[in-house]
């Protein structure tokens, strides 16, 4: 049995309708963006408010009476918001593979084939799970031509909570979708070089995928982020944690904030949260293109990594992770339609919800 609402895992993937909003929600923040596409993806506008401690833990929610109540204050302070959504889902429980099929024109014979492979795939019992798939074509191997298909699992219960809070809110979810494949939606540069690029969105939580040309091959999410540094220094200077993340921010890494009005102990004790934090992260990001590289059967390897979400408004972090990481990092976020302003840290929380709100991303 499938929800009527299934998980979307392909950027080619189309809708009737491109009205609807797209809506992020991680650990302290939920993010909604309306966007469209036209040669290349913008923002026509947008909302985000933070979450309170354990209302999302992981990237699973854990209050869903208290995100509801979030989520009907945004929109009630954002009424121009339409109420149909497509929700991204982000946590480490989600499975993402990548199967091989004999070719299969029957779609109706494919499914049951993916559903039968995928008991194999699945570390969950399948009555348990939300199934979706997407066949990538057709590619030769050393066992002839296979069709080529991304399988995506999410536990059942999960995507109820996040259903049953959304509806609570009075919105009107059109769909689930993973959230990495809607940042590769908004981030992807169809006039870049081909290769594989990693995308990474560090926020609430760090969301990893691998994509190449639009095609996303590979995702894991990772429990670090700014919202665990912001607890960190919470916790450490006993602050709260709006005021913490407020220090992250306009802290920063780069060199030249040391003291702001007298305040030179938080000020480096917010330097050091950031330094071994971006560190850690850096670390969740290497494992993860290490494990990745290992499941490449060509051996290519990603040529840069992409960053996104709140981080791109922390001054330093992509230089940080560039000398971790040995590898190009580009800031990307989904630029606004014209006299509509973003600063960095919108921008940030906005792009992924961007994606989601697209049922396809630019092409060349």
């Amino acid at each position: 049995m499938r929800l009527s609402l299934p998980m979307s895992v392909s950027s080619m993937r189309r809708s009737r309708s491109t009205t609807f909003v797209g809506l992020t929600i991680e650990p302290g923040r939920i993010a909604a963006a309306h966007a469209s596409v036209n040669g290349s993806i913008v923002i026509h506008d947008g909302a985000r408010a933070e979450l309170e401690p354990g209302v999302v833990r992981d990237g699973e929610v854990a209050d869903s009476d208290a995100l509801a109540e979030a989520l009907r204050t945004l929109w009630s302070e954002h009424r121009h918001l339409d109420k149909r959504v497509r929700i991204g889902v982000a946590n480490a429980r989600i499975v993402v593979r990548t199967i091989h099929l004999p070719p299969i024109p029957d779609p109706k014979q494919l499914a049951i084939a993916v559903r039968f492979q995928a008991a194999d795939e699945i570390p969950m019992p399948l009555d348990d799970a939300v199934l979706d798939f997407q066949s990538l074509g057709i590619v030769d191997t050393p066992d002839g031509p296979r069709q080529r298909i991304v399988l995506v699992a999410a536990r059942r219960e999960m995507i109820l909570e996040t259903l049953t809070a959304a509806r609570a809110a009075g919105l009107k979810p059109v769909g689930i979708d993973l959230s990495a494949f809607g940042m590769v939606r908004a981030l992807q540069d169809p006039r870049a070089d081909e290769g594989p690029e990693l995308f990474v969105s560090v926020g609430g939580l760090t969301n990893l995928a691998v994509a190449d040309r639009g095609i996303c091959t590979f995702t894991r999410v990772a429990g670090s982020g700014l919202e665990s540094l912001a607890v960190e220094l919470a916790e450490r200077r006993e602050l709260t944690l709006e005021h913490a993340r407020m220090w992250l921010h306009h802290v920063g890494l780069e060199a030249g904030i040391e003291d702001i009005d007298g305040e030179q102990e938080i000020v480096a004790d917010a330097r050091a949260v950031l330094t071994s934090g971006a560190r850690r992260i850096a670390t969740e990001v290497r494992a993860s293109l290490d494990f990745h590289q290992g499941q490449v059967e060509d051996g290519s390897g990603v040529r840069r990594v992409v960053l996104t979400g709140p981080a791109v408004a922390v001054a330093g972090f992509a230089t940080a992770l560039h000398a971790e990481l040995g590898l190009e990092v580009q800031e990307r976020v989904v630029a606004a339609a014209k006299g509509i302003s973003l600063g960095p840290l919108d921008a940030g929380c906005l792009s992924v919800a961007a994606g989601l709100a697209v049922a396809e991303g630019p092409r060349s």
